[in-house]
């Protein structure tokens, strides 16, 4: 009876550190991912020479609450997906928090500026710098979260590399708004997802082949 009651305490001893360190070692690569970001972003294109007086134009620090909600909520949700048999539950709608915001920013855009101004806007100046940038600002980050999860144990590696490759993604995103001169909704929904969508696709192709157990 002894031997069955010290096995017991030593199976919960041993099962009960596993989660909180996986949670700490997950939110220090969230934070090594944002640091990775913020170097290369520094080391590269840094933020735009107006930085500072954009920051009282709405659609400016719009673009940002956009890439920072997106980036909370995928944070969120592959958390969860570290938890054996966790639901995703409202977590996983969190995710849809960016993409409405965007939805209800573009649609203000089209309200706001005559019809002859949509195109401009939504084609910008800078479309295929924007869709090369996010991807390489997000490899590091995305490469220290897949480093993070390799402990997780997921039902879908695929999957969790995906969620993964958001997060890596809007945090290249977040970086890369302050150097982007193109400041309308309309960009950031025609090409800031298209950035994003690359990061995540690596993360799913990497994601399966690292992720497995």
């Amino acid at each position: 009876m002894r031997t069955d009651a010290l096995i017991g305490a030593l199976t919960a001893d041993a099962a009960v550190p596993r989660p909180a360190r996986l949670s700490n070692l997950f939110w220090t690569a969230v934070a090594i991912a944002t640091l990775c970001a913020a170097v290369a972003f520094a080391l590269t294109i840094g933020p735009r020479p107006d930085a500072m007086s954009a920051l009282g134009s709405v659609r400016y620090v719009f673009k940002f609450v956009v890439t920072i909600a997106l980036a909370l909520g995928a944070a969120a949700f592959l958390r969860r997906l570290t938890r054996p048999a966790a639901a995703s539950g409202r977590i996983g709608a969190a995710m849809w928090v960016a993409p409405l915001l965007l939805a209800a920013g573009v649609a203000v855009e089209l309200i706001v500026m005559p019809r002859a101004e949509w195109a401009p806007r939504l084609v910008g100046h800078n479309a295929l710098f924007c869709m090369t940038m996010i991807p390489l600002l997000g490899a590091l980050p995305l490469a220290a979260l897949l480093w993070a999860l390799r402990r997780a144990a997921p039902g879908s590696p695929a999957g969790m590399g995906a969620a993964a490759g958001v997060l890596a993604g809007a945090i290249a995103a977040t970086f890369y708004a302050a150097h982007c001169q193109d400041d309308s909704p309309l960009f950031v929904a025609a090409w800031y997802p298209v950035g994003i969508a690359v990061v995540t696709a690596a993360g799913a192709a990497l994601g399966a082949r690292l992720l497995r157990w």
